[in-house]
């Protein structure tokens, strides 16, 4: 078991205990920091207290002493750094509970998917939040025991919203959705932190947050409800075709929102192109394309790579709490809205998700079959909204299925992570797996620009 002196420097409090928060506040510990890790759950509390952090995986530190607390003392010292670390539809009350014992330039640092800065800023104030985005994946097995299942690390940076919406709030018109600013002042707070988390994994800082956060955003719309409605991990889904074209519609979708806002999409891990992977207006008609080839064989690469990834969401329904479908595809719908940008697909799979969440459907492959199929109609409306003009539309294309079937690539279901195997072979139905020498065909090779793949989109089970 780890054990180190504490170290002198800033106060950290991380508040959630679960998958992301576990693995955070471990490494924090073995590093000696002057940590405390709050969680609302006493079994993980009790757990943890009795066995200690017991992390396995990427870059696991293994058994590491600390200790949980279900409460904050009001007679606490200041806390310079509140890491937050619940799911999205828990951060604002988590926010609201710690907010006395923020130190008064301290700051709460966003670890959630989707957007939850302007929330946060609403509550300790913009110059007192900022973001980390998470570029790995990890899951509470069970109380107290952690399994990273992916390596990675943290892209920080703040981010100054116009109109910070609140849960009570959602702006209903273009006006109330101003872009984020590039912040360019020196935050001396950020190279602080950045040094802390560096023992979790490759921490860099960003002057444009919000570009990084929404080409993540772009990814977590896609990955993490189709984990929801298709029931299973990463790797599985994404050797289905159909999976892999709904997942290409919704980050279309994202990225048409976040361009009429004006904000400057990021490199995702500096590789991935957001702007390249959305589809064009001949892709989202297209029976075939080179085009079309390369983002199918970049998705199915992400399969393989990041196979274990399961949607956290899946795993909130699971354990009886609300999914944070609203703040993704959520945020998605309501921003478009307000735009005039379509977003068929992210409305069509928010709704599949809440009808989950609430009993009324199961998550299964069958499942997410019946939903392509089902938005077949309203996808090809989109096109023919988003028409430019360098294809005839959809509408004027007679007897033509929107999507017609493209080239399966089909990977090893028992690849080891960062070796996948997969080929192109026209004559492959979804279902059929056939394992091939990786010398045949390596999708990493595709560039987008970059061969590297993506990083994982999903970052947690319920973690408070």
């Amino acid at each position: 078991m780890s054990t180190t002196a504490t170290l002198v420097g800033p106060r950290l409090l991380v508040v959630g205990s679960g998958g992301i928060g576990g693995v955070v506040a471990a490494h924090l510990f073995e590093q000696g920091h002057d940590v405390t890790a709050l969680t609302t759950n006493q079994l993980i509390a009790d757990a943890i207290n009795a066995g200690g952090f017991r992390v396995r995986g990427e870059g696991s530190p293994g058994v590491v002493r600390g200790r949980a607390v279900t409460s904050i003392p009001k007679s606490a010292a200041p806390f310079d750094y509140i890491l937050l670390a619940t799911q999205p539809p828990q951060v604002e009350e988590a926010a609201r509970s710690v907010l006395p014992h923020l130190a008064l330039n301290g700051a709460m640092v966003c670890f959630q998917n989707g957007l939850c800065e302007e929330r946060i800023a609403a509550i300790a104030g913009s110059d007192r939040t900022l973001g980390a985005i998470v570029a790995w994946g990890a899951s509470m097995v069970e109380p107290g025991v952690y399994d990273r299942t992916s390596a990675g690390g943290f892209v920080l940076g703040r981010m100054h919203i116009g109109n910070p919406v609140s849960e009570e709030a959602v702006p209903d018109s273009e006006e109330e959705f101003r872009p984020p600013i590039h912040d360019l002042r020196v935050d001396l707070r950020l190279d602080e932190l950045a040094r802390i988390l560096e023992a979790i994994g490759p921490t860099t800082t960003s002057t444009n947050l919000a570009g990084a956060r929404w080409s993540k955003l772009a990814i977590n719309c896609a990955i993490s409800s189709l984990g929801t409605v298709g029931g299973d991990r990463l790797g599985v889904l994404m050797r289905h075709r159909h999976v892999r074209r709904l997942a290409l519609e919704i980050m279309t979708e994202t990225v048409a929102v976040a361009r009429a806002l004006g904000i400057t999409l990021e490199k995702v891990s500096g590789t991935l192109d957001l702007e390249w992977i959305a589809l064009t207006d001949s892709e989202r008609i297209a029976a075939g394309s080179p085009g079309l080839f390369a983002k199918h064989a970049l998705l199915l690469a992400v399969g393989a790579r990041y196979r274990r990834l399961r949607s956290s969401m899946l795993a909130a329904i699971e354990r009886g709490r609300p999914p944070a479908v609203d703040f993704l595809n959520g945020e998605v719908v309501a921003r478009g809205k307000a735009l005039g940008i379509p977003t068929p697909i992210n409305a069509a799979i928010r709704e599949q998700v809440l009808e989950i969440a609430a009993g009324k459907a199961r998550p299964s492959l069958d499942l997410m079959r019946r939903f392509f199929e089902r938005t077949r109609a309203v996808a090809g409306a989109a096109a023919d909204a988003s028409y430019g003009g360098d294809v005839a539309p959809p509408s004027l294309v007679p007897e033509e299925r929107p999507f017609p079937p493209a080239p399966v690539y089909e990977t090893e279901p028992t690849l080891q992570t960062g070796s996948p195997l997969s080929r192109a072979n026209p004559s492959l139905r979804d279902s059929e797996a056939t394992p091939i020498p990786s010398s045949t065909f390596d999708p990493l090779a595709i560039e987008s620009p970059s061969p590297t793949p993506i990083p994982p989109s999903d970052d947690a089970e319920p973690r408070s």
